[in-house]
């Protein structure tokens, strides 16, 4: 599996990246994602491989635009700001998501005539939180902000993150990563881009083709926790969010959320945050 991605970043020159970066297009958060849009705590950068990637985005004027991504082209979605695929044509897609302990990569191809997905592949990379590639994605939001941006800045900048993920990819993976720490934090990474959706400990485990066992065996070993209250854990996380920055019910709030009771989610919330959903949002 890592051998695909190696050789995916192996074709990277210079002036491949020229043609497009002056086009890079970035994602906010300043208005209300539409229901099942992808929203994370982490950054993460998506690059069209082939063909038309459409998407649905919030823009730095604060609007829900539409955006179409074409070969060679990126998007860079900062850490907490939203993008909502539309899957209409034929097109694919390597995304890179740089968590605080683990690189996360998805090679997803979408085929137009069969209305599914045709491939989808995954791999992932230990990060230390103190790697040199979390302050390489905060300047290139700086650089979005800024009034020296340039083409030529971003296509640098860019190129060094990519350069940084070619190098990390070629290097054998530390012993002590051992298998069950890698898939411990694929389905991490896996539950924070899906918690809004009905999952489960055996849906997420029929994922990943361990046994529900295996899985809890995993997060009391790897996270020392159990699988629930890892998924509480995001979703409540996503929840304190939420309601600090949309205006939006808490009906709608809890099911986006992944609770499908709004009294549930009350009652869970306060029981982790010692405050109501209310009260946590008039809080200054």
């Amino acid at each position: 599996m890592q051998q695909v991605f190696q050789d995916i970043f192996s074709v990277i020159t210079e002036e491949e990246l020229s043609e497009h970066t002056h086009q890079l297009v970035y994602a906010h958060d300043t208005c209300p994602p539409p229901q099942y849009a992808f929203q994370v705590t982490f950054p993460r950068l998506e690059w069209v491989l082939s063909g038309n990637y459409q998407n649905i985005l919030c823009d730095s004027q604060g609007d829900k635009i539409e955006q179409r991504l074409t070969t060679g082209q990126f998007l860079f979605v900062p850490a907490n700001c939203w993008n909502k695929p539309v899957w209409q044509e034929d097109v694919c897609v390597l995304s890179l998501l740089f968590g605080r302990r683990q690189l996360g990569l998805s090679l997803v191809s979408w085929s137009q005539q069969q209305q599914n997905f045709i491939d989808v592949q995954k791999h992932s990379y230990p990060l230390s939180a103190k790697s040199p590639v979390h302050s390489m994605l905060q300047a290139l939001i700086d650089l979005q902000a800024s009034e020296l941006q340039t083409p030529r800045s971003l296509q640098l900048q860019l190129m060094t993150v990519l350069t940084f993920t070619q190098e990390l990819l070629h290097q054998p993976q530390p012993e002590k990563y051992q298998r069950a720490q890698s898939v411990f934090q694929r389905i991490c990474i896996y539950v924070q881009e899906n918690f809004h959706k009905a999952i489960s400990r055996e849906t997420v485990a029929r994922r990943f083709n361990i046994s529900p066992n295996h899985l809890s065996r995993l997060f009391r070993q790897q996270g020392h926790m159990n699988f629930a209250d890892y998924m509480v854990y995001v979703r409540i996380d996503r929840a304190k969010f939420m309601l600090r920055r949309y205006p939006m019910h808490l009906e709608e709030i809890a099911h986006r959320c992944g609770f499908r009771d709004t009294n549930y989610f009350c009652r869970v919330f306060k029981k982790k945050t010692g405050r109501t959903p209310t009260e946590y949002r008039l809080e200054k």
